[in-house]
């Protein structure tokens, strides 16, 4: 492909990119998303996933903490799965008042 070519495609792409509604809400905690989010592979990459939904920083350091990716892609494939966790439930409620850019340790589930 010549330079030229792929110049146009990289600038059709960017184009598209800042045309395209950035996102609103967390899709774990239904929270408005802050000045930091991160994108969070709703089916582990390593298990083929390509989907990915805009997540508070703390909210995918959650659910991370919470669940190997293996664990994940074989008892979670779904958000709507992941929050039939009582961890992640109890996590939701907490976090449901807090301010977008709310920071706090995450602690990684007891073995």
């Amino acid at each position: 492909m010549s330079g030229r070519v792929r110049r146009k495609q990289i600038a059709a792409a960017l184009e598209t990119a800042a045309s395209a509604a950035p996102p609103e809400a967390c899709a774990l905690c239904a929270r408005p998303l802050g000045r930091r989010l991160e994108w969070h592979h709703v089916l582990p990459k390593s298990e083929g996933g390509r989907e990915t939904v805009p997540l508070h920083p703390i909210c995918h350091r959650t659910i991370h903490a919470s669940a190997s990716n293996a664990e994940l892609a074989r008892l979670y494939p779904t958000l709507d799965a992941l929050l039939e966790r009582e961890d992640i439930r109890r996590f939701v409620a907490w976090i449901a008042d807090k301010p977008p850019d709310f920071h706090a340790p995450t602690r990684r589930k007891q073995a």
